[in-house]
């Protein structure tokens, strides 16, 4: 290691520990030693839009290609318990570049100007933490947040395409940011990409179903289509196997290999700047597949997603592991922060750092629980949830219950969910319609493997020999939402 890089972590050591003015001075010759010296590396952070793992290679699909996203988890670590709080693109990204929960940060729902959920002005999230600590900083691809001077970057990267931001392009996504990444420059990189796929688009095909913005050949976009056929997915324990199912999942799956394309394309960048080897990459989504009972819900299909994080170093002794560390994506922050060598409170994120789980994947001490926060997707659909997941169990606060869960608008007219009121079945999968639509006040399951492998179709919440798991996770529930700040937690005195 270098005497520099030796210095570098002892002042950055010695700043945390200060927190005061004294810290906040070395704290600046830490960001000029860095620049001097440098020696942090770059981070990508590429989010996709409604990515569930159960469409991803490495995650246990074989029947999706997703190479480039499979050789990226061969070389690095991913996780089987990573979390989103909210299963909703603006709530959950407000958290990844934030490190708070929505209920605290102000990002309750949707962005779009007719919702207008904005994050609080107060808020000092990551690209801007990033910026101040002397990393170049870009964007490219979805934002769908705000306001801009919140998530404030150096540079908004534009793709040459016909569509509105080029989020479905993924060649052109990667190739906009070719001039960041051979930029000759000392100072390192933070790069967030944001792709639309595997989203739902707004037109339907022949037959009625969601695109999922695939065109019959992918004109313009550099993708040759895989024509996936609907008889050889798989289709998850949420979902009822119709032909609609089935063939909303084949486009699904399309979409999802545009995403691996972009990878590639990426990682391909990289490797001829010579940049791969000193870049970290985290790969993620925002929240689960767009179909009710994944997104826009707390259960694991909206809530539990892939999260494939390749360290910096070439050759690194982790590559391929798989860690069983519970994480989420509060943790994000501060975690990308570590990595990066910035000073930063504890106190100022919900979440913690993983960056020892990155050191030694078998650690799990201290990451064993998770906790979610939904209140809006859209403005109409006003539906509060809040709640904990554990190895073992998981608890739903469902604090509009009496209310029949709403819709998003998307997941309402999709196929699917059409199919299943158009053939009068009882059942959505392996939850019954009618549990679906109206849910009681508490919800708790069983995750145990060797009980129902996680499938949250029976609920325990008022069985006997639950109430003292239910209680414990009730008052765990309260003090996070206190420690928290959220404002509902006043329901539990005055309802």
């Amino acid at each position: 290691m270098k005497a520099s890089t030796r210095f570098s972590r002892f002042i950055q050591s010695y700043n945390i520990r200060q927190g005061s003015r004294l810290g906040a001075l070395v704290s600046c010759l830490l960001v000029s030693l860095n620049s001097w010296a440098d020696n942090r590396p770059n981070i990508i952070l590429m989010v996709a839009d409604d990515h569930g793992r159960e469409a991803f290679g490495a995650y246990g699909n074989d029947k999706i290609r997703t190479p480039h996203l499979d050789q990226l988890a061969k070389e690095g670590i991913k996780f089987d318990h990573a979390y989103a709080t909210s299963a909703s693109c603006s709530a959950s990204r407000s958290v990844i570049l934030s490190g708070q929960h929505n209920h605290a940060n102000g990002q309750y729902g949707h962005n779009h100007s007719y919702h207008h959920f904005n994050t609080f002005n107060t808020v000092k999230s990551l690209p801007v933490r990033l910026s101040e600590a002397g990393y170049r900083t870009a964007q490219v691809g979805k934002y769908h947040i705000g306001p801009r001077a919140v998530y404030k970057f150096e540079q908004y990267l534009k793709v040459k395409d016909q569509s509105k931001d080029g989020s479905r392009n993924s060649v052109g996504m990667a190739t906009a940011a070719k001039p960041l990444i051979n930029a000759k420059s000392k100072k390192p990189f933070f790069l967030y990409l944001a792709t639309n796929d595997p989203h739902r688009d707004h037109s339907t095909n022949s037959t009625g179903d969601n695109t999922f913005g695939n065109a019959p050949d992918d004109k313009g976009l550099g993708v040759k289509r895989l024509d996936y056929d609907p008889k050889e997915v798989i289709v998850p324990h949420y979902l009822p196997d119709t032909p609609e199912t089935r063939r909303e999942l084949a486009e699904y799956y399309q979409s999802v290999s545009r995403v691996d394309d972009t990878m590639g394309e990426l990682v391909s960048l990289l490797k001829q700047a010579d940049m791969y080897d000193n870049t970290v990459i985290f790969y993620l989504s925002d929240n689960g597949t767009a179909m009710p009972g994944a997104k826009t819900t707390l259960y694991d299909p909206g809530a539990r997603l892939p999260l494939v994080i390749k360290p910096a170093g070439a050759n690194d002794k982790h590559a391929g592991t798989t860690t069983q560390a519970m994480v989420s994506w509060p943790d994000l922050t501060p975690t990308i922060l570590s990595l990066a060598q910035v000073n930063y409170q504890a106190e100022d994120f919900h979440g913690k750092s993983f960056t020892d789980v990155l050191a030694d994947p078998q650690k799990t001490h201290g990451f064993d629980q998770v906790y979610g926060s939904h209140t809006f997707h859209e403005i109409t659909m006003y539906y509060p949830m809040r709640s904990i997941r554990t190895r073992d169990y998981k608890l739903i606060w469902n604090i509009a219950s009496g209310l029949q869960y709403p819709f998003a608008s998307d997941l309402q007219v999709s196929s699917t969910w059409q199919s299943t009121m158009a053939r009068n079945l009882t059942h959505f999968g392996a939850r019954t319609v009618e549990a679906y639509l109206h849910r009681p006040k508490f919800e708790l399951y069983d995750m145990r493997p060797k009980v129902e492998q996680g499938v949250e179709a029976t609920n325990l919440a008022d069985d006997a020999d639950y109430q003292k798991i239910k209680f414990e996770l009730i008052q765990k529930l309260q003090a996070f939402q206190k420690s928290t700040k959220d404002p509902w937690v006043y329901k539990w005195d005055y309802e």
